[in-house]
């Protein structure tokens, strides 16, 4: 099954192309982008999301940049490519892709650091071209892996947005169902609606729509009383970074779930892809989580509804422990109970 859309491309005149994720559901509207600076602001604003999109859009990011200084001489060249390099490593903090793609990216720029630029930029472009086309095939072989985990008939409860909008396409969680319902299984699917920003509600319910897969959109407070009515079989979720030890960051809201589940006797699954995994941090404790501005707690749109002058906490993610995830889908194998043994195992095993 392949999604109705694209989320992020490469334009035939050589610019980027994203989904604008902000106007959706209401408006599918695309933007074009050539600077890196312009890339870096779509991720930090949300044109963009989802660690392994991003990771994505990172590299063409750095790729675009490149072949607009590909006639600079080398000395102007380097200083404005480092330079990209770091604008786009500050525009969000926690999806470990994100630096994982400008990682690669960093090491093809070295390896061929004495060639002119214009060949240095084709060969980024290339790259972003293997990162990207890299990400669908994990995301497909992670479906294959993960539909087995789906039972015929089954209802699965998702938070957040981990679909072909949140990747280079076919999705990680989201992907986990669309293969389960192209191998012929009837699943259903509740969505989290996802305060505050509404991933639930605007993008995962828009992209099952579009795609024909039954989605019931719910407040994310009914997601324990739906479970404890006997309404889901089975959670899945993603990832922005998996920690050594197997705790998992993803959207705020998700580790509320996973305790819901476990009390309910539910399977707790996260989908991601290797470059999710980050075994330099010990634990989820050193995670960083970014925290976001006030106005997406205190209203939504132009709309404003707390009272002047409230403070108002707003962290993007939080971390599930590992003991609550039952299993970890990746593109090289399915880990029950993920630890530090199995973690590294599964790394080594590629």
């Amino acid at each position: 099954m392949t999604p109705s859309f694209q989320t992020i491309a490469w334009t035939a005149d050589g610019r980027v192309r994203l989904l604008d994720q902000r106007r959706l559901p209401r408006t599918v509207e695309y933007l074009v982008l050539d600077t890196a600076a312009d890339v870096a602001d779509a991720i930090r604003t949300l044109v963009i999301r989802g660690a392994p999109a991003i990771g994505c859009a990172a590299s063409y990011g750095i790729a675009v940049e490149a072949l607009r200084l590909a006639h600079e001489p080398s000395d102007r060249f380097s200083p404005r490519l480092a330079q990209a390099f770091d604008t786009l490593a500050a525009s969000r903090p926690t999806a470990v892709n994100l630096f994982w793609a400008l990682h690669r990216m960093r090491a093809v720029w070295c390896t061929h650091a004495l060639e002119d630029p214009a060949a240095i930029a084709r060969l980024l472009l290339l790259e972003a071209h293997a990162i990207l086309e890299a990400d669908v095939a994990a995301n497909r072989r992670m479906g294959e892996l993960g539909a087995a985990l789906v039972p015929d008939g089954a209802s699965v409860l998702t938070h957040c947005n981990a679909g072909a909008l949140a990747t280079a396409g076919h999705g990680t969680a989201l992907g986990v169902i669309r293969s389960a319902v192209a191998a012929g299984k009837r699943v259903s699917v509740f969505a989290d609606e996802t305060r505050p920003v509404l991933q639930g509600a605007r993008l995962t319910a828009w992209e099952l729509q579009q795609d024909g897969i039954p989605v019931t959109l719910l407040p994310d407070a009914a997601a324990g009383y739906l479970m404890s009515r006997g309404g889901i079989d089975l959670v899945i979720v993603g990832a922005d970074r998996v920690a050594a030890n197997g705790d998992v960051a993803n959207k705020i809201g998700t580790f509320p779930v996973a305790v819901l589940a476990a009390r309910h006797g539910i399977p707790f699954y996260v989908a991601c892809p290797l470059s999710t995994l980050d075994l330099s941090l010990d634990n989820g404790a050193s995670i960083p989580i970014e925290e976001r501005g006030r106005e997406e707690v205190a209203g939504y749109g132009s709309e404003v509804w707390a009272p002047d002058g409230v403070p108002t906490f707003n962290p993007a993610f939080d971390v599930t422990p590992a003991d609550l995830v039952t299993a970890l889908i990746t593109e090289a194998g399915v880990v029950r109970k993920p630890d530090r043994e199995s973690l590294q195992g599964l790394v080594d095993s590629v």
